[in-house]
């Protein structure tokens, strides 16, 4: 349904995405991780036909269409990662005016303020809304065409819980239907209720593709487990080291860097050993850390 074909986009001197190829079936939830700066947008205003490749192709649908064709657009939905209506209209108001331009059904108008939770404020002016519920009402206006591919961008950056509510709720009912769905965030917990795949870009190349399991359990590897205890004596901390190279103290906690699956070995031996542990806590690897190690992975290769 979308597919990216060595495309790269060039904005004067400064390479925004540089040969990108990656292809997103129908029905599949994709999410673009990167650190800011690094084509997630431009990426995602390519398959919306908003961006013209400096080089490659962008094509969707299931006639492998040029996104840039204007009947293309017909097969997509936009939210941009950041959205403004006039403050005098409503919400309902700006929603039918959207309805009215992509030549829907009336009743979708109605669905769409629904299927955003936007229903009981449609009939107040845009100006009294507050953040969230723009981010909601944008929401809405993505959900006013029966595209087959719905395209968004930080959609939840701004969300409140019932927003987000809504949110997850729209993504998976489309994944129901078999549509596709492309998106981008910097938030993990999106990508772990959401995505089939995750697609890392770093300084405008694929760095990686991994499922959300897979990114799950990379980032699980390169946490750490802290454990609130008394000191250890020496032979305890050597037979702790042996199982965990890194092993260090923190104040009064113990903090275990490396694997999830050696983690319990390291709790075995402590108990054999007659520590007392007070409290253990686990904290994920940083997606910022993982961002640069790929990033050193590909400039030595």
């Amino acid at each position: 349904m979308i597919a990216f074909r060595r495309f790269s986009k060039r904005f004067g001197a400064q390479l925004a995405v540089d040969d990108l190829s990656l292809e997103i079936g129908r029905g599949e939830v994709v999410a673009l991780l990167g650190p800011n700066g690094s084509g997630k947008t431009t990426s995602l205003k390519a398959a919306a036909g908003l961006v013209t490749p400096t080089s490659g192709s962008v094509v969707i649908g299931v006639d492998a269409r040029p996104a840039l064709e204007p009947g293309a657009r017909h097969h997509t939905s936009y939210l941009p990662q950041k959205v403004s209506f006039p403050d005098s209209l409503t919400g309902a108001e700006v929603v039918e005016f959207y309805r009215a331009l992509r030549g829907t059904p009336a009743s979708r108008s109605l669905e769409a303020l629904r299927a955003a939770s936007l229903n009981g404020a449609g009939d107040r002016a845009v100006g009294t809304y507050s953040g969230g519920m723009v981010q909601r009402l944008g929401l809405a206006v993505a959900m006013v065409p029966d595209a087959p591919i719905l395209l968004l961008d930080e959609p939840t950056a701004a969300l409140d819980p019932d927003g987000l509510c809504a949110f997850y709720g729209i993504v998976e009912r489309r994944r129901d239907e078999g549509r596709t769905v492309l998106f981008t965030s910097h938030q993990l917990g999106d990508v772990e209720r959401l995505a089939d795949r995750v697609a890392i870009l770093v300084n405008g190349r694929l760095a990686a593709t991994f499922t959300e399991s897979e990114l799950a359990a990379r980032l699980a590897d390169r946490g750490v487990m802290r454990l609130r205890m008394a000191p250890l004596p020496v032979d305890l901390m050597a037979r702790v080291r042996e199982l965990a190279p890194g092993a260090t103290w923190s104040g009064s906690d113990l903090v275990v860097p490396g694997p999830v699956a050696g983690r319990p070995r390291v709790v075995a031996a402590l108990q054999a050993g007659g520590a007392e542990i007070l409290a253990i806590t686990s904290e994920e690897g940083r997606l910022d850390s993982f961002y640069r190690d790929l990033l050193a992975q590909r400039e030595t290769h």
